[in-house]
């Protein structure tokens, strides 16, 4: 038995007794476990039920069917999905310290989350391109950023995550080499977590996130140094058109969604950042990362999937409208699905 610094009781066993080179099992006081239980399952309650007013919403009322919601569509699925196939199984591994579903759902389980990591990012990146065109390039944005075009880019992004996803974990393709890995604490029967070579770590870490992030940055940047200077041509302008009215309206709304999905961006960046810097880190330092630090930052990261929707509720007016149709049940009315969400 081992004293916390709080001078709780921690009792190490092992996840299976019986078994030789079975992990070894950290029991916490039944205090502390429950009230984690009670953490997360709110998180995961949180997390489903916002993202299913996202996915109801834009399902259910036409106005909102457009190219920009359909991405905004796409990455509340990718959220809901690790609410309900990702997060459940994750919290138990993290506060029973031990994974019992065996090895083929640990791979199944970590190919699936690795895929809604792709997905994310990938979609987060088409938003970007959908706002450069909406602010920088209005007159060709209609032409360009079609509905079909956009159902087109999800499909290919939610199959390329799929492959990248599935493909690294069945063809073991992220197995390090013996030379790079010399502990043999994380291979052990009970667990089930990711462990790259350095070369994997790296190319992966940077192509899945550094990169897309990097570009993503770049592209709002530029969104922002244009949107202000169109806001500047518009104010000394404004007096010498009566139609400029409509035109600062339409301008206004697209850079209040350019604002918002802009906080999207970053809120994702900033939960998912900690958790690549250090799957860039533990493979240069032998894999000596605590793994109770690495699954910290793993949640911090499935937090970004609660947030979105908490984001939405505070800087859109027709996802506050939905939500109240949703909860009363009025989208059950009839022509419910037609009704005005906001003033174009």
């Amino acid at each position: 038995m081992n004293f916390t610094q709080h001078g709780m009781i921690e009792r190490s066993d092992f996840c299976y007794e019986s078994v030789n080179r079975s992990c070894p099992k950290i029991t916490y006081p039944t205090a502390m476990r429950i009230s984690l239980y009670i953490f997360f399952i709110t998180i995961i309650v949180l997390t489903m039920c916002g993202n299913l007013i996202v996915i109801i919403s834009i399902a259910h009322f036409k106005q909102l069917q457009t190219p920009t919601n359909y991405l905004i569509l796409s990455l509340a699925v990718t959220d809901f999905l690790l609410a309900i196939a990702i997060m459940p199984p994750s919290m138990v591994r993290t506060i029973e310290t031990c994974w019992y579903l065996g090895d083929v759902v640990c791979k199944i389980h970590s190919s699936i989350d690795i895929m809604l990591s792709n997905v994310s990012i990938l979609t987060l990146s088409l938003i970007s391109v959908d706002r450069y065109y909406a602010v920088c390039q209005p007159l060709h944005y209609r032409t360009k950023i079609t509905t079909c075009t956009i159902v087109i880019m999800i499909l290919i992004s939610w199959n390329l995550s799929f492959i990248i996803g599935f493909g690294m974990i069945f063809m073991e393709l992220d197995i390090p080499d013996a030379k790079d890995f010399n502990s043999n604490n994380l291979l052990c029967f009970g667990n089930c977590v990711l462990i790259q070579s350095k070369t994997s770590a790296i190319i992966g870490s940077v192509l899945s996130f550094y990169v897309p992030g990097f570009i993503m940055v770049t592209i709002y940047q530029k969104i922002l140094h244009i949107a202000l200077k169109q806001a500047r041509s518009i104010h000394s302008t404004a007096w010498h058109h009566v139609q400029s009215r409509n035109s600062t309206s339409s301008s206004n709304m697209e850079r209040k969604a350019t604002k918002t999905l802009a906080i999207v961006m970053g809120v994702f960046l900033s939960c998912w950042l900690p958790f690549f810097l250090c799957n860039l880190i533990d493979p240069i330092i032998n894999y000596s990362v605590p793994p109770v630090l690495f699954d910290a930052f793993v949640w911090i990261g499935y937090f970004n999937s609660t947030s979105n929707p908490i984001v939405y509720a505070f800087f859109y007016g027709w996802f506050r409208k939905a939500f109240k149709m949703i909860i009363f049940g009025k989208i059950f009315q009839a022509h419910s699905s037609r009704t005005k969400l906001y003033t174009e």
